[in-house]
């Protein structure tokens, strides 16, 4: 009996084990499904005030700004995190000036150029998720006239001073209420960050190595105001930019994640570049 006994207990540890390695192996599998992340430059920035960010806080200082794209490799296909400054800047020696206090943009490389560097072609990016639909995170969309957009209902149905939509009509795109696990593995996850605009939206990140990586899109400008909890003048609304930052700090911290500032050039200075890669 004893004997029995003890083979019935070394055979439910044993497929215990199995059960358990079975377990491992899926996770790692899906944990493998997003293997790389790009930073591309999509613009470089210079505006004459400050402020126009921070509400009475370094009024008439100038600064830089950068604007990113994030390029993600994923088994299931490529996934394009906002699409920059429109490419045609890279055509103007002098940049595009901003209105209203807003940067001038330049831009030293193409984003189609950019991709091609690595061996992508437009045709090969599955997904755009767009953080929100100011002019520098959407100026080469069009560039992808196959990909499905991911953005907000809110957003993709925020009126224009003229009526005009921010999309082509026939672009294929996904409109959103809420967050959404892209690819079901919990890699990329968009989270609904309302308040810089309507339908503002943040990308949740797991790489393999790297961990929790949040990318801002513009739920916060630059580190001073993450720090500070500053919200510019013209964002959409105050209280729920406040909330978006909250949440963020709150997801931060709970996956003991990173959060990348689009604009902030201090920190973009600071991280690798396409051709090198996140994983």
């Amino acid at each position: 009996m004893r004997f029995s006994r003890f083979l019935g207990l070394a055979a439910a540890a044993f497929i215990a084990s199995v059960l358990a390695s079975v377990m491992f192996a899926s996770a790692q599998t899906q944990a493998a499904g997003l293997d790389k992340l790009y930073v591309i430059n999509c613009g470089e920035g210079h505006a004459l005030d400050k402020s126009r960010w921070s509400p009475g806080i370094d009024v008439g200082q100038p600064f830089d700004v950068t604007d990113n794209c994030y390029l993600l490799h994923h088994a299931q296909g490529w996934f394009l995190w906002d699409t920059g400054v429109i490419d045609a800047v890279a055509d103007m020696p002098n940049g595009a000036s901003g209105q209203n206090g807003a940067p001038t943009w330049r831009k030293p490389k193409k984003l189609v150029t950019a991709l091609a560097e690595l061996g992508i072609k437009p045709s090969d990016i599955r997904y755009i998720g767009i953080s929100h639909t100011h002019p520098d995170h959407i100026g080469n969309v069009e560039l992808f006239p196959q990909a499905t957009l991911l953005v907000q209902k809110a957003e993709y149905e925020w009126p224009l001073p003229l009526g005009l939509g921010r999309f082509k009509a026939e672009h294929p795109v996904e409109k959103l209420e809420g967050d959404k696990d892209v690819f079901g593995d919990g890699s990329i996850v968009i989270i609904s960050t309302p308040g810089h605009t309507p339908g503002h939206q943040s990308l949740l990140v797991t790489l393999p190595k790297t961990g929790v990586i949040i990318l801002s899109g513009d739920a916060v400008h630059f580190k001073s105001n993450w720090d500070n909890r500053r919200v510019p003048g013209t964002n959409f609304d105050k209280e729920k930019t406040l909330a978006s930052m909250q949440r963020i700090a709150d997801l931060l911290e709970a996956k003991k994640g990173q959060l990348w500032i689009n604009h902030d050039k201090v920190q973009t200075d600071s991280l690798k570049h396409a051709p090198e890669f996140y994983d």
